[in-house]
């Protein structure tokens, strides 16, 4: 009778090593709740050898470090739809490795998808432990612990890598805004050197030998690789002011003034769509308010939105629900001098709209913004929440030509579902990252920040393992 495999008892989490990969020490969650197995990655990219699909990707192998990089190359095995904690799918790819933990060794299947938001970089699912493996959830590092000391000989700094960070900076209004932290953190985890520098504190020498950005001081800005533009629209005139100085002077600027300025005339950046071939509620804009009768048939009457040109998240909108209502309103704005569009009101949108995050020409997330009880607008800052969705192929396209149209190479693009397709609603220069963070789990802030990297042909210094 043959005797019976000894299992492993192992704690709720464990210090694993993949030496085919070159990990020599990543933390797991253990948890046999779970089916699959899944290893953090980014930088994700497929690719032939001796004709079978291979996948080379990055690793951040220390939590709450994204400066240390292992590069790894497997062979795929397959790719599959993998079901999340918090219930959405995802296709990831899948690799086949041996997992090496105290003295004890074995293959398993890793799933690769993002975990720089979870708690582990690593989880072991109960696939990887059938008949091997018995979980003892009060214990942890069963298999022996991994000291600090050791992390360091595994993953070595390199003390010359601030010698070769970027300078970055970081144009806002208010460093304690959710979106400017993170852009900072995510700036400092990859071992940049980030400021922020307050638009009204900037001042400027026009000059056309020696033109120069000055902060606050008499401190001259004229060093860094990068500013991030976050211009709120009320410093808009003054931001793209600096904008342009930083650009004169050879400083890539993400995004650019003239993208920022055009997206943020709304009446103009409808009339760029359009000219684009991109679908938008119908709207009409007038000058003189003997005319609004005919401004509200001209979208289709009541119900209709009155939308005030420098409006911002989803300030400056309202919803009139009769005609008189809407000459009300439109007058009311009219009386104070302010430029409005008027838009048809799309019923079969339900309160809902998509955000769609772009980069570079691609959308890396995207969620569903759905109104509060009672309210039309979706926006997170009127009370609306956010889940992440899948969009469609034609969704997808419209974000992208939007955001290209526009200039922008970080937007944030909102697209409202009709019974006629998607119609885009406006594209945002200066998009928040805190709704779409967390309902997705995205690192949004760390592509920002590797957007910079790859435009200006910035090359990390990669872990090297023992």
């Amino acid at each position: 009778m043959m005797q019976q495999e000894q299992k492993i008892v192992v704690g709720s989490e464990e210090w694993c090593a993949f030496p085919q990969l070159g990990v020599p020490a990543i933390k797991a969650r253990v948890d046999s709740g779970a089916k699959t197995s899944s290893l953090h990655a980014f930088n994700i990219q497929t690719f032939k050898r001796d004709g079978e699909a291979w996948v080379s990707f990055e690793v951040h192998p220390l939590q709450q470090n994204r400066r240390t990089v292992v590069r790894c190359e497997a062979k795929v095995i397959d790719r599959r739809s993998v079901k999340s904690s918090s219930g959405t799918s995802e296709k990831r790819y899948v690799i086949k490795t041996m997992l090496r933990s105290g003295g004890e060794h074995w293959e398993v299947e890793l799933t690769l998808t993002n975990r720089d938001s979870m708690g582990y970089r690593m989880l072991l699912g109960r696939e990887a432990m059938v008949g091997r493996i018995l979980v003892d959830p009060a214990e942890s590092f069963c298999l022996g612990n991994v000291a600090e000391d050791e992390l360091k000989l595994h993953y070595p700094s390199d003390e010359s890598s601030a010698d070769n960070a970027l300078k970055i900076g970081l144009l806002a209004s208010n460093p304690d805004l959710y979106s400017n932290k993170r852009i900072i953190d995510a700036a400092k985890e990859r071992g940049h050197q980030i400021e922020f520098f307050n638009i009204k504190q900037c001042y400027m020498k026009l000059d056309a030998v020696s033109p120069e950005v000055h902060y606050r001081g008499g401190r001259v800005l004229n060093n860094l690789d990068a500013v991030i533009t976050r211009i709120r629209p009320s410093l808009t005139f003054y931001g793209c002011a600096l904008a342009r100085q930083f650009e004169s002077m050879g400083v890539y600027t993400c995004n650019k003034s003239e993208a920022i300025t055009q997206s943020r005339d709304k009446l103009f950046s409808l009339q760029l769509m359009l000219k684009s071939g991109i679908n938008i509620p119908t709207s009409g804009f007038a000058n003189s308010p003997i005319d609004t009768s005919d401004l509200i048939d001209m979208v289709g009457g009541a119900p209709l939105i009155v939308k005030l040109l420098e409006g911002t998240q989803g300030r400056g909108v309202v919803l009139a629900e009769t005609p008189k209502a809407g000459e009300s309103v439109i007058n009311a704005f009219k009386s104070l001098k302010a430029n409005l569009l008027v838009q048809e009101f799309i019923k079969e949108a339900d309160g809902k709209d998509l955000r769609c995050f772009v980069i570079d020409g691609k959308v890396v997330a995207s969620i569903e913004r759905t109104a509060a009880p009672g309210e039309f607008r979706a926006n997170i800052h009127q009370g609306g929440s956010a889940s992440i969705i899948r969009i469609t192929p034609e969704e997808r396209r419209l974000a992208v030509l939007a955001a290209k149209t526009m200039g922008l190479k970080i937007a944030g693009v909102d697209i409202i579902r009709s019974k006629n397709g998607p119609l885009l609603l406006e594209v945002n220069s200066s998009p928040g990252l805190e709704g779409i963070e967390t309902a997705t789990g995205k690192d949004i802030a760390g592509m920002m920040i590797a957007s910079i990297e790859k435009k200006l042909g910035w090359k990390r210094q990669l872990a090297s393992s023992n």
